[in-house]
């Protein structure tokens, strides 16, 4: 792997029932809870990994599922979609599946010549699953219920939303290396030539757009990825020398990041490939364990009463 960023790694968003959360990811969707741990700054909220068989990045949707959250409102200064790519032939099936648990969604779509469905989760969160151009070669997790010939593959891409799009643009292709794709009205869709998957943003130039309001069923950040540390902090360099203030690194227990936000006021992670979900839990066990950053060990009992169990 290069020293480019290769794509997204993850992308964190805000839940409200933890239960709920749970049931519609792994169940309705059909990904692998790949790690259950607690937020690092509120270690009585769960945070959740969902991805695929070895929790591969550019596969990774993470959720604070907060319970008493309110609704946020999705606007500009946001991510506002994650879109992840399933298989041609797939979207009926889906539409079926969704249909059965009752989960609304719209009539098949297209953006730049790619049919996808657009849903929102329990808590409203975005949702698009699309079909590729190219097809997706991903080996996707399987469930009893969500096969390979319909299963995600993983993130196609996300939108962001935004009053106006230079800056963020800058950010994309003169710090992170993406190019400019192709433009459809106000959509303008940025690509990495580093990897083949999860290497599409779209910007969506909203100049009226209402304000984003975080909550639940929002994004909180979208995280880029890169192979190790040494890199990531090269482009600690190259972010803090185009004047955005970025963080120090942060060890994540699972991956290092980085933190700054951009022109736009998206929250952007840049994300380490090392050392991976198996630190702590080999690959078929993957999710089935509470794991606790170190720091909170000496208070599992405490911690865990304040959790709800998962069924």
């Amino acid at each position: 792997m290069g020293k480019q960023i290769q794509g997204l790694h993850h992308i964190t968003a805000i839940a409200g029932d933890a239960q709920r959360n749970y049931d519609f990811y792994t169940g309705v969707l059909g990904l692998r809870m790949v790690k259950k741990t607690v937020n690092f700054d509120d270690p009585g909220t769960y945070h959740f990994y969902y991805g695929d068989e070895h929790g591969t990045p550019g596969t990774i949707l993470t959720f604070f599922p907060w319970g008493n959250i309110a609704s946020g409102r999705a606007g500009t200064g946001m991510a506002t979609e994650i879109t992840y790519a399933v298989p041609e032939g797939s979207l009926d099936a889906w539409k079926e599946r969704l249909s059965r648990f009752n989960v609304p969604f719209s009539d098949i779509k297209e953006h730049f010549g790619e049919p996808y469905l657009a849903f929102t989760d329990p808590d409203g969160l975005n949702i698009n699953l699309v079909v590729p151009k190219t097809p997706d070669t991903r080996t996707p997790w399987q469930t009893s219920e969500v096969k390979a010939d319909m299963a995600t593959r993983g993130f196609h891409s996300t939108t962001l939303s935004l009053k106006e799009i230079d800056a963020t643009a800058e950010v994309l292709t003169d710090i992170f290396g993406y190019r400019l794709l192709a433009q459809e009205g106000n959509r303008y869709r940025f690509i990495t030539d580093t990897v083949q998957q999860a290497g599409i943003i779209d910007l969506l130039a909203l100049p009226d757009g209402q304000r984003g309001l975080n909550g639940a069923g929002i994004n909180h950040h979208v995280a880029f990825r890169v192979a190790n540390d040494v890199i990531q902090m090269e482009y600690q360099e190259k972010v803090s020398g185009k004047g955005l203030q970025i963080t120090p690194k942060i060890d994540r227990d699972y991956f290092f990041s980085l933190y700054f936000r951009e022109p736009g006021g998206v929250l952007f992670e840049i994300a380490t490939d090392n050392p991976g979900f198996t630190v702590d839990e080999s690959p078929d066990k993957l999710g089935t364990g509470l794991k606790l950053p170190k720091q909170y060990e000496p208070a599992r009992g405490e911690i865990e009463k304040l959790l709800p169990v998962l069924k």
